[in-house]
């Protein structure tokens, strides 16, 4: 028997929920139907997904709203709709999922001319306007086929995956058909940039024929918003964009464009000629420097001349069957919001020197936001019902806080459904990456210790540093020569593609005798992949990622101790860290079934600070192993042959 509110069992597509599952399920329903926004943290294995659509189904459908169902990957858009079709087969509920512009455009010669999301939305209105995109033109001329598509994609679940093979058959345009079936489409899957980056959001409402009062948003994998929302709000001009614009206005014939372009470049080179790596600048020097040597008395009025030019150029560049894409354009983007966020101390203006993908030293300006709650408090006071939730929330308040969640946000912690006898973690004392501890011996000492895990762990083990440094570090005192496994390790600049290789072929080892994954914490690979049964029986944390003390970290800590007083430190530098170990040590545990041990090579996470920023299912038994020779390894080895 399900105990689950009445509404929710209608639409709860199976026939028992997990341990804690209902408890779940019906905090998220009681809040969404007193339209009050929910944090909650649930671990892996749980189910939040089914959880969260089925609690917010019913009242989806009884308010006449539509769910957005917001998260990183394209892998948890489709896990949405594949719940969703579990909850079709028992009441019959239509959504999609979407993927950007980028990956929904058939039209080769649009996706290769946007810098990216936005400048390609650009790219295609520009082409729709002209005619220029057969897949859009298509979507007139055969009325009929499109019409029928257009049905079909209306009345069931579909993932963007299933459209974009539908529409390369028919050649018509997946995004125009996507939006066509927007109207009927309860719930969307769909990516953080649709609800949280604001000129998208203002276009894709549009096009949904609603409002944010009329949404439920449910925010997945939330621990990751803050980083997302300051990544949005910050804006970067480097020295190649201000040559090519300079270029470009020649070719255009654009004196003034061309000089000043040719003038701030120089400046910036000057600017930047003797810092080592970052420095923090003043806005008002940068526009000092413009209107006093550059004689631009009202930048403001220039700047939005540049970007008049720019969508000039924009245009001429389609009409001639070339990429329309403009650098003048994208120097004037950001000119603009140097002037928007002048006076705003939620921004900081940095200029840094750096190595190129060839390896020439060059340098940039960016425009580095503080403050997530700049584009998050806006979406969350707007929307009906917010359910924001992940495995790694805790502690709830500083969540909330950073956010600016609404006053009356629930707030709960639910308790794992893991038994505890599934997992072993532990912390080794002795052992730490603190920096003036860094030698030699202390990673000659952690090599050890890793082999041991490694010898008497059945298959897979993964292993992730807190950097690069530390990674390569490991390897330098022989890590490889000491494992009895075969070692997989990430490298510095290695492609997305070369990444999934080496990733799937570390998996492939579990069932072959095993393997050695050694990545870095907060890396596409200790967040972005799971790994469970024998993809990864231990995982080894090595260190704590705390942030490299740049400038804009410590402006970081500075912004937040003026919001926050006391926990400014805590808010900017400690709790991304911990959220990237605690991330890091959930790879191998993801279903009910799985058994890991999870050992934290660093004595600092023992101390009680640490421990109250890792889940607690991971806390509640997690025990201390003196640093002697042995006494791990066989740790691993009686927790796995009592599991076997």
């Amino acid at each position: 028997m399900l105990k689950l509110p009445a509404q929710v069992t209608e639409f709860f597509p199976y026939n028992s929920v997990r341990p804690h599952q209902d408890e779940f399920v019906t905090t998220v329903y009681n809040a969404v139907r007193e339209r009050r926004s929910v944090l909650i943290e649930g671990s892996n294995g749980l189910g939040k997904t089914i959880s969260s659509l089925s609690a917010c189904i019913p009242v989806a459908i009884e308010k006449n709203l539509k769910i957005l169902y917001v998260s990183r990957t394209h892998r948890q858009h489709d896990r949405v709709i594949e719940e969703l079709k579990a909850i079709y087969n028992k009441h019959h509920v239509a959504g999609v999922s979407i993927r950007g512009r980028s990956e929904m455009c058939l039209n080769v010669f649009a996706a290769r001319g946007a810098f990216d999301s936005k400048s390609l939305m650009e790219v295609c209105e520009l082409l729709k306007a002209k005619s220029r995109c057969p897949y859009y033109v298509n979507v007139d001329e055969r009325t009929y086929d499109y019409l029928q598509l257009a049905q079909q994609i209306a009345t069931r679940p579909y993932m963007a995956s299933e459209i974009l093979r539908i529409c390369k058959k028919k050649e018509v345009c997946p995004y125009e058909l996507v939006k066509s079936a927007l109207a009927d489409a309860k719930v969307l899957a769909l990516s953080y940039l649709y609800v949280f980056e604001p000129s998208i959001r203002t276009a894709f409402l549009k096009g949904l024929e609603t409002e944010l009062q009329k949404v439920i948003l449910i925010v997945d994998e939330a621990h990751n918003l803050p980083e997302t929302a300051i990544d949005i709000s910050s804006s970067t001009l480097s020295l190649f964009v201000m040559r090519q614009a300079e270029l470009e206005a020649i070719r255009f014939g654009n004196k003034d464009v061309e000089n000043f372009a040719h003038f701030f470049r120089a400046e910036v080179e000057k600017l930047t000629e003797h810092i080592n790596r970052e420095e923090i600048i003043s806005p008002d020097s940068i526009i000092d420097i413009i209107q006093r040597q550059g004689n631009v008395s009202r930048p403001k009025e220039f700047f939005d001349s540049m970007h008049n030019a720019g969508a000039a150029i924009k245009k001429s560049l389609l009409a001639e069957g070339k990429n329309p894409r403009s650098y003048v354009f994208a120097m004037s983007e950001f000119l603009l919001k140097l002037n928007e966020t002048l006076d705003d101390n939620a921004y900081i203006n940095v200029a840094s020197r750096y190595f190129n993908k060839e390896r020439n030293k060059t340098a940039k300006l960016e425009i580095v936001a503080l403050d997530p709650a700049k584009l998050t408090e806006p979406v969350f006071s707007s929307t009906y019902a917010n359910v924001i939730m992940s495995g790694t929330l805790q502690p709830l308040e500083a969540f909330a806080r950073i956010t600016k969640l609404p006053q009356n946000t629930v707030r709960c912690v639910v308790p794992s459904p893991f038994p505890k006898e599934h997992v072993f973690a532990a912390v080794c004392l002795g052992l730490t990456t603190a920096m003036e501890k860094r030698t030699p011996a202390m990673y000659q000492t952690m090599v050890e210790r890793i082999n041991e895990v490694a010898e008497n762990t059945p298959t897979n083990t993964g292993i992730f540093a807190a950097s690069f440094q530390v990674l390569n570090s490991l390897i330098a005192e022989g890590l490889e020569n000491k494992l009895v496994k075969p070692l997989f390790h990430e490298r510095q600049g290695m492609s997305s593609k070369a990444n999934e290789k080496m990733v799937q072929d570390f998996k492939a080892c579990g069932g072959k005798g095993g393997a050695v994954f050694l990545g870095v914490q907060g890396g596409r690979t200790s967040e972005g992949v799971d790994f469970p049964g024998n993809q990864m029986n231990s995982v080894i944390v090595v260190g704590i990622p705390y942030a490299e003390p740049t400038p804009r970290v410590k402006a970081q800590i500075d912004y937040y101790e003026k919001r926050f007083p006391g926990l400014g430190r805590e808010y900017g530098y400690v709790l991304p860290a911990m959220k990237k170990a605690s991330q890091a040590a959930g790879r191998p545990i993801r279903t009910l079934d799985d058994r890991g041990a999870i050992v934290f090579m660093d004595c600092r996470f023992a101390a009680p600070y640490c421990r109250n920023f890792l889940p607690s299912w991971i806390t509640n038994s997690m025990k201390t192993v003196v640093d002697k020779k042995g006494d791990l390894g066989r740790e691993i080895n009686n927790f796995f042959q009592v599991q076997s």
